[in-house]
């Protein structure tokens, strides 16, 4: 696919990576020129959206750290697990793969007559 403004636009939706008000594209996990590789590679904005979960998957890691619970005296803030998160993502990842199936063309059936089964 040809990235356009649009395109990229319906693609950080499908991501849940929108650019804050007054941000900018570095204020997300994926950049335009990443988005533009992705869209570039994919037959259409479903598939680019597998893409970009199975992406964000693997970038949960480095985000999240060791780090799934906090104590800090008597207060305890439980964090959403890694394991969790990256289900979460190739969730995602499977759905819009699924989504980029069924939206490829199908097979066509065509039946041919030889020519004389046509004359009156």
């Amino acid at each position: 696919m040809v990235p356009t403004p649009e395109l990229r636009t319906r693609l950080r939706k499908l991501l849940d990576e929108r650019i804050p008000e007054s941000g900018r594209d570095t204020d997300t996990r994926l950049l335009d020129e990443d988005l533009d590789e992705i869209l570039l590679e994919s037959a259409n904005v479903f598939a680019a959206a597998a893409m970009g979960w199975t992406m964000k998957a693997g970038m949960l890691q480095s985000e999240m750290g060791d780090v799934e619970r906090l104590t800090l005296g008597q207060e305890t803030e439980q964090l959403v697990s890694l394991r969790d998160r990256v289900a979460y993502a190739l969730g995602m990842a499977e759905r819009y793969a699924s989504m980029a199936k069924a939206s490829r063309p199908g097979s066509v059936m065509l039946r041919v007559k030889p020519a004389e089964e046509w004359r009156p």
